[in-house]
This record gives C-alpha cells, structure tokens and sequence, in this order.
C-alpha cells in the first residue's frame, strides 16, 4: 500500500537500483521465446515508486514493455505472489476490464533471479490529487464518473467465469478481516492502544450487517492507482493489485469512496476541499451512482463498511509505527505515518457517531 506517497517519489523511472538489477541478456532471450513480437535491444530502468514488488520499465524499438518481479533475498511464505497478480490480471482482461495486458509469466527463477511477468506499458496520466487540478471544473464530473464506472465494472465480473473462483475465500469477510487486523493491533503491545481504536473494534465486531457477497475485491481503489487516458476522461487502466482476493464489494467500494473523508495529507483524498467550486460530485451522489451501475437501491449501513475501512488503514499505520519503534522501519516515510495513526483511529471513531 503506497499510502502518503507523493508524485515525486513515485513518478517515472530511473536507472536500476543497486541490488536490484539482474541478467539483462537472459531476460532478453526468454522474452524471445514467451512474448509474441518481442524484438530487442532491450534497455531496463526501474520504476520510482516503493511498490513492494520491484517494477521495471523494459524499452525496444517498437515496444514499452512493464516487468513486475518478486524482490530478490529471503521471503515470507505467501509473500509478494506476483503470480496472484498475473492471475488477476489475465481473468480481468478476458472480462474486458481495464487493465495492461499480461503477455507471459515466468516460474523460472534461473531466468532473472525471482518470478516475475510481463505486460504491456500503459501511457497515460496519472493523478496524484484527488481534486484533480489538472482538469478543468466542467471536466472534473467526467472523470469521476469514470472511477465510478470502473468500480462498479469491477465488481460486476463474473470471477468464476474468468477463472477467478478460487483467487480467493468467499464469504465471512467483514469477521475475517475485523479478526485479523484487531489481533494485529492487540498483539503489537509496543505500539501501544488507543481509546479510539478499541471502541472501534468492539463497534465492528457489533454491527457486522446481514448478508453476504462476493466479488472481485482491489483492495487499495485510490485515484493514484489509475491510469487515465491522456486527453480523455477514461480509465485506461488499473494498477497495483498486489491486496486483490475475493471479498466483500461494498468494503472495497467503501475504500474508494473514503476519498471524501480523507485528509489529503494522508492519502489522495477530499475532506476539506469545496466540492461544490470544484464540480466533483457529492459523495451522496457518487454512492448513488455506484448503486445504479451494480442494481443495488442503496448501501444500508454505509457507515459501517466506512469505518471498517479507516480501521483497516489505521491498523496497518499501527504496524508500521510497531516497526519503527522496533528500528525494522528506518525510513522517514514509515516515521510519518506511524505518527497518523491517532489521527485515522479518531476518523474511524467518528464515522460510527
């Protein structure tokens, strides 16, 4: 989760980081044998951004290519499962939905060192400010409509049909969640409790509403994590999958949507900006519209899966300041999250009044 990263350390690429690099010339080979048109020379840079799985950018004379791999070193079982990615990314694009085409992936780790897969490089923009400055007031409708669409695209796939019926476990997701990330928070001792935090807990675990669905979940649907056609109000395609499952639609729609209580100084987010000067559309709306897309009259307890999720961001940030206390999280991005967490467990206890 890229969560309070800005544009200037995310954007663009630069030359391979060390450690990260890896046999340019067997890559190059495998690619000739796995991916249809491949022509090199091929040139590699990284990518800026912190994503926890190394992404390079691979240029030939015809063709932008994206390699996203497992960071090389020892890895927690289960961890950084690019081929979950790849998998996602395959059944979604047989759906139709917007994301890069997926052209091999490679199990292989003689190749380059770790798995890894290859896909299409996508050219677009990409907004880092959930108020969209870069657009004009009459435009900004538009494009919010697009996310929306998007979303709503998202969570009407048939995943059995794509091949997606086992990416992940159906059913009980709101008392498997609350489960894990509240045991997380009790077990971190170092990071200490919060008023706010266990009031929320025991709220939750309370007020867990009837019925049950499933959908394809993203897991982290942020206005950051899409790219946008470069003049059209169109979502080209959408990025960073790694906390994608089978879950509930409404707790991934909700995440989304928490753009309109979030600080921006925290994540992408419009709490505080005039809405009405800006023409983005009410979250009432945009509830609204999500609920016509997906045959859904309304969300009863919307609030609910709302504070659900600033507990889920809040207790990651409760981890994060565990491991900087510790000394296992030195950088100054983890530093200045781990002093939000008041601040998301006093919005999360706000949602529920």
């Amino acid at each position: 989760m890229s969560a309070g990263a800005g544009q200037s350390e995310n954007e663009g690429t630069t030359a391979v980081r060390a450690g990260f690099a890896f046999d340019e010339a067997s890559l190059a080979r495998w690619m000739e044998a796995h991916v249809p048109g491949f022509a090199g020379p091929l040139t590699v840079e990284q990518f800026k951004g912190g994503q926890s799985n190394p992404t390079y950018k691979l240029v030939t004379p015809g063709k932008a290519y994206v390699l996203r791999r497992k960071p090389p070193g020892q890895l927690l079982k289960g961890a950084h499962a690019v081929e979950r990615e790849a998998k996602v990314l395959i059944g979604l694009g047989k759906a139709g939905f917007p994301v890069a085409h997926v052209h091999a992936l490679c199990t292989d780790d003689a190749v380059i060192g770790t798995w890894f897969y290859i896909m299409d490089m996508v050219e677009g923009r990409i907004f880092w400010d959930a108020t969209i400055p870069e657009v004009s007031a009459a435009d900004r409708p538009a494009y919010f409509d697009a996310m929306n669409a998007t979303i709503a695209a998202l969570h009407n796939v048939d995943y059995e049909a794509v091949g997606l019926g086992d990416y992940g476990r159906p059913g009980n997701y709101f008392e498997r969640q609350i489960g894990r990330w509240s045991q997380q928070y009790r077990d971190d001792a170092e990071a200490g409790r919060d008023a706010n935090m266990d009031r929320v807990i025991d709220w939750l675990q309370a007020n867990i509403p009837p019925g049950d669905e499933t959908a394809i979940v993203h897991g982290d649907f942020r206005i950051d994590n899409m790219i946008f056609h470069p003049t059209e109000p169109r979502v080209l395609a959408v990025l960073d999958w790694e906390l994608s499952t089978l879950g509930h639609p409404l707790a991934d729609f909700a995440y989304h949507a928490m753009m309109y209580d979030m600080p921006p100084h925290i994540v992408a987010g419009l709490a505080g900006a005039d809405l009405k000067a800006l023409n983005i559309p009410s979250e009432e709306d945009y509830i609204a519209a999500y609920c016509a897309r997906t045959g859904r009259n309304s969300i009863p307890n919307y609030r609910f899966y709302t504070a659900f999720n600033f507990f889920r961001l809040a207790a990651i940030f409760h981890g994060i300041k565990g491991r900087v206390i510790r000394g296992t999280a030195a950088s100054a991005q983890a530093a200045a999250r781990a002093k939000l967490f008041p601040e998301l467990a006093a919005i999360a206890r706000a949602q529920i009044g």
